[in-house]
Order: C-alpha cells, then sequence, then structure tokens
C-alpha cells in the first residue's frame, strides 16, 4: 500500500513539474520573426517608382571628360587623404567622393553647392552637364553610388551588410552574399524593407515562385532590407531547451525525495 501511495505520489510531482518547465521553455513565432504586424496593405512596395533616387547620406564619384582634357581636369579632383590609401583593390586611383547632404547638396569643383538629392542618375546627369557646359564643350559626365548597401538578415548562413560595386543587385545575388538561406529559412515569406521618400515600405517574396524574376521587387534598392523568416521546423525546435534533461533529473530527484517524506 505504501509502495503504490509512493509511486503515485512521485509520478504527480513529477508530471507537474515536468509540464511547468516544458511551458517556461516554449517558444512562439512571436519570439523569431521581425516586423510581425507591419501594414502591408498601406505601404504596398508595388506602388513605387524603382528607379535608383540619390538622397541624404549617398557618397557618389563623379567623373567629368571632355575632348579637351585639360579643360575637364579642373572638375576631376584626386584622393589627397594621407590617413587611408588612395588606391583601390584593383589597383586604381580611388575618386573623390562627394556626400549628399541634409538639404540633398553637394560641393562640386568650380560648380559650387549643385542639389543633386531626389534625382535619378539619368537626371542628375543631365543637370551636371547642363551646368558644366558653361564651362567644357560638350561634357561627359559618370556618376556612380559609391556606398551602395544592402542588409540580410535571418536565417541565412552570413547575415550582415554588404556594400555593392553596382548600383543593381537581384534578390538572388543579395541572398547568394550571405551564403544563402539556411534549411530553416521560410523560402515562400522572405521580409523586404524598402525607403521611399523618407517613408518604409513592406513586401513579402516568395523564392519558389518564378514570377519573382519578372517583379519590380526582384531588384534592390538602396539601404533595401531583407530578412529570411525561420520555418516551422526552426520554430519548433526552438521549444527545446538544452538544459531541460538535467532539469529533469534534478525535478525528479527531488520528487522523490518529496514522495518519501509525504509517505512518512
Amino acid at each position: 500500500m505504501n509502495i503504490t501511495i509512493f509511486n503515485f505520489q512521485t509520478n504527480k510531482i513529477k508530471t507537474l513539474l515536468i509540464a511547468s518547465s516544458i511551458v517556461v521553455s516554449c517558444a512562439s513565432r512571436k519570439d523569431f520573426v521581425y516586423f510581425q504586424d507591419e501594414p502591408l496593405q498601406k505601404k504596398d512596395i508595388s506602388l513605387v517608382n524603382t528607379d535608383l533616387v540619390y538622397s541624404t547620406d549617398d557618397l557618389l564619384t563623379i567623373d567629368v571628360s571632355a575632348l579637351d582634357p585639360d579643360a575637364a581636369r579642373p572638375f576631376n579632383l584626386p584622393v589627397t587623404s594621407y590617413s587611408t590609401s588612395v588606391i583601390d583593390a584593383r589597383g586604381e586611383l580611388k575618386m573623390q567622393t562627394y556626400l549628399i547632404d541634409s538639404n540633398g547638396n553637394i560641393e562640386f569643383p568650380v560648380l559650387g553647392t549643385v542639389k543633386l538629392g531626389g534625382l535619378t542618375r539619368t537626371q542628375a546627369t543631365s543637370h551636371l552637364k547642363k551646368k558644366l557646359s558653361e564651362y567644357i564643350k560638350d561634357p561627359i559626365v559618370n556618376i556612380r553610388l559609391a556606398n551602395f548597401t544592402i542588409t540580410v538578415l535571418g536565417e541565412v548562413k552570413n547575415p550582415g551588410t554588404f556594400t555593392i560595386q553596382d548600383e543593381r543587385i537581384s534578390v538572388s545575388e543579395a541572398l547568394g552574399l550571405a551564403g544563402d538561406l539556411t534549411n530553416n529559412g521560410k523560402r515562400t515569406n522572405i521580409f523586404l524593407i524598402r525607403e521611399n521618400g523618407g517613408e518604409k515600405r513592406f513586401a513579402r517574396l516568395d523564392l519558389t515562385s518564378v514570377n519573382l524574376v519578372n517583379s519590380q521587387l526582384y531588384y534592390m534598392a538602396q539601404n533595401d532590407v531583407l530578412i529570411v523568416e525561420p520555418n516551422r521546423a526552426r520554430r519548433n525546435a526552438s521549444t527545446y531547451n538544452p538544459n531541460t534533461a538535467v532539469i529533469i533529473s534534478a525535478i525528479s530527484t527531488l520528487a522523490t525525495i518529496t514522495a518519501i517524506f509525504v509517505v512518512k
């Protein structure tokens, strides 16, 4: 009779304590997924012009050339910093960069203050050509964004922020830079954050659909953020606490001792 009571009390205490530990260790979708309450319907990226538009804090390199090299030379300042190398990774001379300030302006040689913020590359090139035409016959202007960056987070092998040499990179290429999705990445629900006119906009991408290649969202914009959500298997695995075995062992010992005193 005492043995039966002992076993009953022990099992009852074990069950209650183990159940409590499982409840405490459980994780849900809310523990993993970023930006779950985004207003997707009101901030649809598909309504946004995807042409690259220069904005505050963009760094531009501007190369000016003409049939008369001497006429163009005053508009091409070399890098003169003594604290950093003036030679890039390809062994070429680095070009002077121009920072777009909070008012959308840059300070350009001879021309002075020039507003390029809010313009596309085509518009900015045309604008500079018009101003340079007062000094150079048939100027050629080549503008490039020097700090085109994107960020990839979540279930990828190498999350981080990446600086792109070109101003055009696809979602597939961006994920490739991050080492591709892990086996736990949810391929049907990639979260994209894009800024347009100082306003954040959002979208969901399905990597399993070939239609994504033809979407205007397939190519990323300056400062885009991709977030790869964990799949269900990854979320379920998170409910397992690596200390569970130790906890259960300690609970079992405590339950046994408690039951002995209860029986006595």
